[in-house]
């Protein structure tokens, strides 16, 4: 099965391919500069003046290529529609340089032939960007990764106005995976799509298949069928829009757009959409490679003394259950004695256990048995921060009776999170204990930023490896 989570999905692409021309414009602008000085004067120790003509003309060109709408979405199918746009926006960069020059009086300075010649190497990067972005967006578009993949839940006469608008769309990358309805018996068809199942058979379809949008064709069922449907879907992490035709319902509204002509509201959205799952995922890469390369003569110590103290493996592996609910094998340093055949209940670790060893004590009071899940990290099966992951008869028990708790697998979990830096770690033996955690795990997932990470891990670092109920 593919790891659905490292998939870049269309709407990400929508976010990524303008930053990454933002980004390459500003290179581009920079670049250009120094070459052309090199190629004009030989020699690559600029002058201040120059650095500073430089640095405005970078600060410009982002603001003045926003200003003109060289980035928007609906451009990006269009090499020639953005570069001509760029290209009237860096014009604008170079007549404002002029005329702060010629202001300030300080013309004089630049040697003109270096002017002309940054121009058109900015040019010539700016349409070298495009034409990368255009061949690598062709690429993943032969390989079907551009495809937008929609499943349409309802199969009433809105579902059936739904899907004909939808497969009127021109620009071939919108595939109808299926169509999911509680009330019809599946492998039947409708508008030439396949009927698949339930709503219940959508949600486990999300963790085999990759599935882009989720579109609810329902406003002609009853407001308590369709927070029923909403229910069922709050926890899967993919973007769930409600054709907005009339609606009076209770139901936070992210936004709203209009695709294939249909007038949609923003029910649920995939979290660290676009540039967000790409810091996500460098944060944990670098600082992962980080911590780990200043742990390894921690955990050979920690090894070894686990071997001294008592029989066993150094390492406990367990399934739990990470993204989407699908199952991970997440690494631990062993602390109980080992035990051939477990208890399928997984028994949490109390106060005094015996089952817990004399080093692996000390391991948990100081979450130092945590460190091998930096390989799980690595792996990209968890975050250095996110929701804790518990274990798979935990997680199936509380599921059942906390609303809102499957919503904490929209994200990766981490080694370390909000709610166990805010004291919320150990035994969870109420299930008020563990409807606290769970509301923190929402909360993070809601208001997640690099520097609420960034706060979680210093956090964690001064206070969160010791703490009163780890045993």
């Amino acid at each position: 099965m593919a790891k659905l989570q490292n998939i870049i999905l269309p709407s990400d692409l929508q976010t990524l391919v303008p930053g990454f021309l933002r980004v390459a414009d500003v290179t581009s602008v920079a670049c250009s500069a120094v070459l052309a000085y090199w190629l004009r004067q030989g020699t690559l120790d600029m002058q201040f003046y120059y650095v500073a003509a430089v640095l405005l003309g970078a600060a410009f060109t982002l603001n003045y290529t926003h200003i003109i709408g060289a980035y928007r979405v609906d451009t990006l199918n269009s090499i020639s529609l953005q570069l001509v746009r760029t290209v009237l926006a860096w014009i604008g960069v170079m007549l404002t340089l002029l005329a702060v020059a010629y202001f300030t009086q300080t013309s004089d300075w630049f040697n003109r032939a270096w002017v002309v010649m940054w121009f058109f190497l900015s040019v010539l990067g700016f349409a070298l960007a495009r034409f990368g972005a255009a061949i690598q967006q062709w690429r993943l578009k032969r390989e079907g990764r551009l495809t937008i993949e929609i499943a349409v839940v309802g199969a009433r006469e809105l579902g059936r106005a739904t899907l004909q608008q939808l497969k009127q769309d021109r620009s071939g990358l919108v595939r109808i995976v299926g169509v999911f309805d509680d009330h019809l018996p599946p492998y039947a068809e409708i508008e030439g799509c396949p009927i698949r199942g339930s709503v219940d058979d959508l949600v486990a379809l999300t963790r085999r298949e990759r599935i882009d949008e989720i579109v609810l064709a329902m406003v002609d069922r009853s407001p308590e069928e369709i927070e029923e449907v909403l229910a069922k879907l709050r926890p899967v992490p993919i973007n769930t829009k409600l054709c907005a035709h009339s609606l009076r319902l209770n139901i936070p509204v992210r936004g709203f757009t209009s695709f294939a002509g249909l007038p949609l509201l923003h029910v649920f959205e995939r979290p660290l959409g676009g540039w967000g799952g790409f810091w996500k995922g460098l944060e944990d890469r670098v600082l992962g490679s980080l911590i780990l390369a200043i742990s390894l003569p921690v955990m050979a110590a920690v090894a070894a003394l686990i071997k001294l103290d008592s029989r066993g493996p150094v390492l406990f592996r367990q399934k739990r259950y990470g993204f989407n609910n699908n199952e991970i094998t997440v690494f631990k340093f062993r602390t109980m004695h080992h035990d051939r055949s477990p208890d399928p209940t997984v028994p949490q670790a109390r106060r005094n256990d015996p089952r817990v060893t004399r080093i692996g004590g000390l391991l948990r009071r100081t979450s130092l048995d945590e460190l091998p899940q930096l390989f799980n990290v690595l792996r990209g099966d968890m975050s250095l921060v996110g929701p804790r992951p518990h274990a798979v008869a935990h997680n199936e028990q509380y599921a059942k009776i906390i609303d809102g708790y499957l919503g904490r697998h929209r994200v990766k979990p981490g080694i370390t999170g909000w709610a166990q830096v805010n004291g919320l770690r150990g035994e969870t033996d109420t299930p008020e204990k563990m409807r606290m955690r769970v509301q923190f795990d929402l909360f993070y997932i809601d208001n997640w930023s690099l520097l609420l990470d960034l706060k979680i891990l210093l956090l964690t670092g001064f206070s969160g490896f010791v703490h009163r109920n780890a045993y």
